[in-house]
């Protein structure tokens, strides 16, 4: 067999692995999360100041925020249960440390610190939540289409061929998912409703460097024969290709109906579509082709997992826009956002059961046709880790609050709340140091320019693989090469970031 057809082959006919180890794999990024903000709430109780230097910073955010992740998924995979729990025993003994020096200088009651915590006012403006979940699918993403070339990298991760649920099958739901949360259908005012077909000829012009870089894509991976794996999109057709029509359908669906009923558009056609694969000869024809043999003439069978899969995410795009909508529902409060937690948790426990549903009625989860158990599972998943996310701020505006003038980069604000402004008109005040747009970030680094931090991810994991023969890398080579790769990716960012440059022009 030549390299290519060796790399194909060991990307390809795998089963996914199980919902426990991919949800236990979710929890990392919020603990790691936990931990870098908890390490810089220690520093500040310490020295005073905040991390202000640039270097430090991002050595700090890309060893406690990446590097574990790069870790988890090569070769402590064996032990991913047990790496939350090592995670939140650190994180438990640094907060221990925070709370036991402050109560020796403050000696104020816990029960008065949880009164005070329960009543604190968050900025209403942000969401940090939303900003890192979107973050960290692009460096989960980044981190998987390169390790999935090394035998480090569990196969049981990698994409599932026909069923099954693998880490990687996550991710590419969790991309639609992140880009529907803040989509234009989501942020725009209510009052603007009026004006949506104009959003959606905005939404035409938006999805253009889409198109070109699927087409670039194309054009690249046909002109020097790089591995691929067929069964996933199609021949032609890539992921870039996918996420560009499903922004503009769900943006025309969207200026039909109105966006507070998406949910409802989601489910007619997730339901819609499993219909058709469970009453029709569709499922065969996505799985064998016309000929039942996996022919692939003409362009409609050349690509018809890339086209038909359409329906899946488009349904799950469509009720991200919901989930969307409700989050940015104004709660000033951590009391608000204790309830909405309590409520996506619910929606999680309500998704899961659907799930087991679906699957005993229908089909086992399918990436490849994106049936409605994927549908199901992709967005129990990310409710799941956005869960988590929030649950993590939260935790750190209470350590915060315990250490007064901190600061955490990505983070809730806590501001004055109404009835305890001063006498002058004014609007609420965060609360704390003022200077945190001065702090160095790794997550508002790559926010600021995450297409480019896709785009240059997938062009280094094709320098990678040209140069490198990976399949019979070594664990320590690996391990090297996947660090260097990712601190390559931030450190481009990190640059970027530094000169407030947001390379956008469209």
């Amino acid at each position: 067999m030549s390299q290519k057809q060796l790399k194909e082959a060991f990307i390809s006919n795998l089963n996914g692995t199980s919902l426990l180890e991919i949800s236990a794999g979710l929890s990392l990024p919020p603990l790691c999360l936990l931990c870098r903000g908890l390490l810089l709430i220690l520093y500040y109780l310490h020295h005073g100041k905040p991390v202000s230097s640039r270097k430090y910073s991002l050595l700090l955010d890309f060893l406690v925020l990446v590097s574990p992740l790069v870790f988890s998924c090569t070769v402590l995979s064996p032990i991913i249960f047990f790496m939350p729990v090592i995670l939140a025993a650190f994180c438990a003994g640094i907060f221990s440390k925070i709370y036991s020096q402050t109560k020796r200088e403050a000696r104020v009651p816990f029960g008065q610190i949880v009164k005070e915590f329960q009543k604190a006012c968050l900025d209403p403006e942000r969401i940090p939540a939303i900003t890192v979940f979107r973050v960290y699918v692009n460096v989960l993403t980044s981190i998987s289409i390169l390790a999935v070339d090394f035998p480090q990298y569990p196969r049981r991760y990698a994409k599932a061929e026909t069923y099954g649920t693998g880490a990687m099958d996550l991710g590419v739901g969790a991309f639609i998912f992140g880009n529907a949360l803040v989509c234009p259908e989501v942020r725009q005012e209510p009052h603007r409703t009026r004006r949506r077909f104009s959003s959606l000829a905005r939404q035409v012009f938006s999805v253009w460097p889409l198109i070109a870089l699927g087409v670039g894509r194309l054009l690249s991976v046909k002109s020097i024969e790089y591995h691929e794996h067929t069964s996933e999109y199609g021949v032609h057709w890539n992921f870039f290709f996918t996420l560009a029509l499903v922004r503009l359908a769900a943006s025309l669906l969207l200026a039909i109906f109105p966006r507070h009923k998406a949910w409802l558009v989601a489910l007619a056609v997730a339901v819609l579509y499993q219909l058709l694969l469970s009453t029709t000869s569709l499922k065969m024809f996505i799985l064998h082709g016309s000929d039942g043999r996996g022919s692939r003439l003409g362009f409609l069978e050349a690509n018809r997992e890339g086209l038909f899969s359409l329906f899946g995410y488009l349904a799950i795009y469509l009720a991200s826009v919901q989930v969307g909508l409700w989050l940015l529902w104004r709660r000033s409060s951590v009391r608000g956002w204790l309830e909405a937690l309590g409520g996506l948790a619910l929606a999680v426990l309500l998704l899961w059961v659907l799930l087991q549903l679906c699957q005993a009625c229908t089909e086992p989860v399918s990436r490849r046709m994106a049936n409605l158990p994927f549908c199901t599972w992709v967005l129990a998943q990310c409710l799941l880790l956005l869960a988590f996310f929030v649950l993590t701020d939260l935790s750190l505006v209470f350590t915060k609050l315990l250490v007064k003038g901190s600061s955490v980069p990505c983070c809730w604000k806590v501001v004055q709340p109404p009835d305890s402004r001063k006498k002058q008109g004014m609007e609420a005040v965060p609360v704390g140091r003022q200077d945190k747009l001065s702090q160095p970030c790794l997550i508002s680094a790559i926010n600021k320019n995450q297409l480019l931090f896709f785009l240059l991810a997938n062009v280094m994991t094709g320098a990678v693989n040209i140069l490198i023969d990976t399949i019979h890398s070594k664990a320590a080579f690996t391990l090297c090469i996947l660090h260097l790769y990712m601190f390559f990716n931030c450190l481009i960012m990190y640059i970027l970031h530094a000169r407030n440059i947001v390379l956008k022009f469209w």
